[in-house]
């Protein structure tokens, strides 16, 4: 799912990459507004599982400011890249018994004790649901958004 993850991020950037600065920050009544904010909200939100994933840093501010994270095209694309990086090389070294475990963590809109499986399942699941907001509006804005299904993800993702 990381390199999946990093293959479908990829692909909306150079979708995105096509529209204007404007388009993109274009308000298309989106939960989190736009293209950008959408996405920023989903870079936030990836930063913020990792932070409890892996012990990094997490991003600042809280989910009311996650769309506005980046304030440039170019900023997002590059700590896109480097979150996907991030995602990739956690995943490779994580140890099953640790999936087997629980993740603890307290947040302004959560705080418990959750099973770490279901928190990756959910990590995942999450990236996935706000990609489909992004791929409907790029697609809403004449971008064109490269294929989703896993079978015809290249083998060279991530490697």
């Amino acid at each position: 799912m990381a390199r999946y993850n990093m293959w479908q991020n990829a692909g909306q950037v150079a979708a995105a990459d096509m529209l204007s600065d404007a388009a993109r920050r274009q308000d298309r009544a989106a939960f989190f507004g736009s293209i950008a904010g959408t996405l920023n909200h989903l870079l936030w939100a990836d930063l913020t599982w990792m932070a409890r994933f892996d012990g990094g840093a997490p991003p600042g501010g809280g989910i009311q400011d996650s769309a506005d994270m980046m304030s440039t095209w170019a900023g997002y694309k590059s700590a896109r890249v480097q979150a996907d990086q991030r995602i990739l090389e956690w995943s490779g070294r994580v140890a099953p018994e640790r999936l087997a475990g629980d993740l603890s963590w307290h947040s302004g809109a959560l705080g418990q004790v959750l099973p770490m499986g279901l928190c990756v399942q959910h990590f995942f699941n999450h990236q996935t649901h706000h990609r489909g907001q992004v791929h409907a509006m790029l697609t809403a804005a004449g971008a064109r958004p490269g294929p989703t299904d896993l079978i015809f993800m290249p083998n060279d993702i991530g490697m």
